[in-house]
């Protein structure tokens, strides 16, 4: 009972702190996300608190409604539109950009390669929160926002695939002198489509099923508890079956928030995406105060130069990505435009 009602303590002061810092960020005007890093970073200077979570309780935990918010308000038709840059730098530029950071970090750090692709398949992904919130407040192209929105969905899938794939090569290997013989490239892509394309139909196929039953109700409690089952069922299921459980909700999400609300009355709508906004803000805003309430800061100061490394390791390779693959992709489109013109046509 002392144990429950100590985590129980703990879960309600650090709401109060993610509410107070949300008040607080209003009048600086400072990233939300970044804000809250800091705001732990403090707390444990002053008094450490531990909070024992392990990797899976994180992803099963905090994953599926901040992924699924955010497909769930996708629009089909503005993804399909923009399908190819989204894909593009979802896969291809999440390998390149782990090979980049694994390469800099290799050569500048000295740790072995296969570790530096480790930590390059993990900070791969991209957040867009903080850039999605200042795109809005700057009225930035929607085109632009749903590209950045949409890469954020599928390279999470991507990354922690990725991070399986290389962490297995990384454990079977050992020493400074550690090289990726062991890593069969052929092996690999073939995991990566089985993991990818099974969760993204895992994800398909319940949130058809959920948005067939939601049409035939009418009421809002039910079908915004069947969301929340569609949700964590979707990574549940998906990770029983060894398939990308990120995947699966990113499927999950985009098809039901385009096919559910159909057979939704306003009132559900309503209280749906009020009730998922509140959620994805509950879940987003613990993962970045956890943040800076495990980082050990002491070891921090330590390794400033490493770690100077590597950001600019990251900065370097996702500059190098995004403006070398949408070069490609919109010199692709320009050829295709400039091919599919009538005779004669001059194209502008």
């Amino acid at each position: 009972m002392e144990q429950f009602l100590a985590t129980e303590t703990i879960i309600i002061e650090l709401l109060l702190i993610v509410s107070l810092v949300a008040l607080a960020v209003r009048r600086l005007r400072v990233p939300y996300t970044v804000a809250l890093v800091v705001v732990g970073l403090l707390i444990t200077i002053q008094r450490p608190i531990h909070i024992s979570l392990t990797p899976e309780l994180i992803l099963a935990l905090f994953v599926p409604p901040l992924v699924f918010e955010a497909a769930f308000h996708v629009e089909f038709d503005r993804l399909r539109d923009n399908l190819i840059p989204i894909l593009v730098l979802a896969i291809p530029g999440v390998l390149l950009t782990m090979l980049i950071v694994g390469l800099i970090v290799n050569a500048g750090v000295g740790l072995p390669l296969p570790v530096a692709l480790v930590f390059g398949a993990l900070i791969s992904a991209t957040d867009p929160v903080a850039v999605v919130a200042m795109f809005r407040s700057l009225s930035a192209p929607k085109q632009l926002t749903t590209i950045v929105e949409g890469e954020s969905l599928f390279n999470d899938g991507t990354a922690i695939v990725l991070f399986s794939l290389v962490l297995a090569t990384a454990v079977q290997t050992s020493g400074a002198a550690a090289t990726l013989q062991g890593f069969n490239l052929g092996r690999a892509a073939l995991d990566f489509a089985r993991v990818s394309l099974g969760g993204i139909g895992v994800g398909i196929g319940l949130g058809w099923l959920i948005s067939r039953l939601i049409s035939r109700l009418d009421d809002y409690l039910i079908e915004t508890t069947l969301t929340t089952v569609l949700a964590f069922g979707a990574y549940l299921i998906a990770e029983r079956l060894n398939f990308s459980g990120v995947l699966a909700v990113v499927g999950a999400g985009i098809f039901n928030g385009n096919i559910g609300p159909r057979g939704m009355s306003p009132t559900t709508r309503i209280v749906l995406f009020n009730f998922w906004e509140y959620v994805a803000f509950v879940a987003n805003s613990l993962v970045f105060l956890l943040i800076g309430l495990e980082v050990n800061v002491s070891q921090v100061v330590a390794n400033l130069q490493p770690i100077g490394i590597a950001v600019l390791a990251v900065i370097v390779s996702r500059a190098l990505v995004v403006y070398g693959l949408t070069w490609i992709v919109s010199l692709r489109g320009r050829m295709t435009r400039d091919t599919s013109a009538p005779s004669g046509t001059t194209i502008k």
